[in-house]
């Protein structure tokens, strides 16, 4: 169904600038927080206009930005980017009339950096399963509604701009396959059921890798068998094999999410792993591995990142200073540091999830990269420990950081405050007028002996903004803070 091409702006606007309000929050007194407060109890999410259909009421949710052109929307993430900003310099600044009152940094801010590519961009994608405008539960798409209101309709997402056409399919055949089985979906745990979401990953090659979530319920495993057999042949050689799997995965499991670890993924079907490439090297993709949705701009992110990494690195046809150590927090299948790789000596590691470090050093060997280390574990327990084998180094140290939306644990940025010889810190973020907020205000404020922040602050020096996600209000901002 086509899409209006007609909204109201001022709703738009409610989408993009409400989360910033929870920044203010962070910045205010005890009396501005209680009339933030009750401003917040006053403003009330607007209904669901019932005239939309329910491909506008989706895209409303998914894509909030879908009714401007590319270059309102750059327009409208930059203004966010420079709101946030402003709080986190007047309140370092002791400011606190910049909850109100926008205050200009100190610190350039760039202007956003485009994405390359603005429609089908995303390379994962996790359709659920309910019930449709039509009441069919097996349904496959995205939900309007919430779970509160018990008002969730699952709608097919096939208008949605930021997927691509190859998503689209998998989709679309998944919910054929599950209006073609004799199991029920699993729509609450507790009420049974069975197929659960599916999460498709493809690369800029097109090759695909699809995960099928499963609850067992209480089925013994040659039922389970027999209906994993029912999925491999519907997408081999049934209908489903217009898709030309890849890989097909399948995940038993009683809880909403768990690891690897805690419930293998199983292979079905094809190759265990997808490969992706950026800035010439190769990334390999296992099911659960993060790695950046928009390809085309992750390749601006990181080249990003890498230049204010090495600020002193040009090109390979110049003598350049190089060198050095770079310290990659929360790193992932190891993207930026082996990217960096090349301009510095030596690269150190840390990720939590254990498939992804395997990942990281599979894919530093792949790409014949000899000077990285990857070390799994939580940060706040690793990097305190890893601290002290890098005290030795007096000079050369720099941390980059990619946390996810929680941010850093206190004991991290603790851990990089403390260490004199870290004079350049680049940190990457998803949310930053979320919880990486506290990070900046600790890595910058005065020294505090209650939050054991003994080293010299950090200075915001530079920022910017680098648009991962067109048609969302959501981007990725780069902060360089140096001492």
């Amino acid at each position: 169904m086509a899409l209006s091409a007609v909204r109201s702006y001022a709703f738009v606007k409610y989408i993009i600038w409400n989360p910033v309000k929870t920044a203010y929050v962070l910045f205010s007194t005890n009396h501005q927080r209680q009339l933030l407060s009750k401003q917040h109890q006053k403003k009330q999410r607007p209904p669901i206009s019932e005239h939309l259909s329910w491909e506008e009421r989706l895209a409303d949710v998914v894509t909030p930005l879908w009714r401007l052109n590319y270059d309102k929307q750059l327009e409208v993430k930059q203004k966010r980017q420079e709101t946030i900003l402003s709080q986190l310099y007047g309140h370092l600044n002791g400011d606190l009339r910049s909850s109100c009152i926008k205050v200009q940094p100190n610190f350039p801010i760039l202007s956003i950096l485009p994405s390359p590519v603005q429609n089908g961009y995303r390379n994962k994608s996790t359709f659920s399963v309910n019930k449709g405008v039509d009441g069919n539960p097996k349904t496959v798409g995205f939900y309007v509604g919430t779970a509160r209101s018990n008002n969730i309709v699952c709608v097919n997402g096939d208008h949605l701009l930021n997927m691509p056409e190859k998503h689209k399919l998998v989709a679309r055949c998944y919910q054929n396959f599950l209006r073609l089985s004799p199991l029920e979906p699993c729509l609450l745990f507790h009420t049974g059921g069975h197929w659960r979401e599916i999460t498709i990953r493809t690369n800029a090659w097109g090759h695909t890798m699809a995960i099928v979530y499963f609850h067992p319920q209480t089925l013994c495993p040659d039922e389970v068998n027999e209906h994993k057999a029912a999925l491999v042949d519907y997408f081999t050689t049934g209908l489903g094999s217009v898709c030309q799997l890849d890989s097909l995965f399948f995940q038993e499991s009683t809880m909403t999410r768990c690891s690897h670890e805690e419930s293998p993924y199983q292979l079905l079907h094809g190759v265990p792993y997808i490969y992706e490439e950026i800035l010439g090297f190769k990334f390999r993709i296992s099911p659960d591995a993060f790695f950046q949705v928009n390809q085309a701009a992750a390749e601006v992110l990181y080249r990003t990142v890498r230049d204010l990494c090495t600020p002193t690195y040009h090109n390979a046809t110049q003598t350049t200073q190089g060198g050095g150590t770079l310290l990659d927090v929360c790193c992932g299948t190891g993207a930026i540091g082996i990217i960096t790789s090349p301009r510095v000596n030596q690269i150190l590691g840390i990720e939590l999830v254990e498939q992804a470090v395997q990942d990281a050093r599979h894919n530093a060997d792949l790409n014949n990269v000899h000077n990285c280390e990857f070390k799994s574990g939580k940060a706040e327990v690793v990097l305190p420990g890893l601290m002290k084998e890098l005290s030795s180094i007096q000079s050369g140290l720099t941390a980059v950081v990619n946390p996810a939306r929680a941010g850093l644990h206190y004991r991290v940025v603790r851990a990089l405050r403390n260490h004199s010889a870290i004079r350049r810190l680049v940190y990457v973020s998803c949310k930053p007028e979320g919880e990486a907020m506290r990070n900046f205000r600790e890595l910058c404020c005065a020294p505090d002996s209650q939050k054991k922040l003994s080293g010299e602050a950090f200075t915001p020096t530079l920022a910017v903004p680098v648009d991962m996600f067109p048609h969302t209000p959501h981007c990725e901002l780069v902060l360089l803070f140096e001492r």
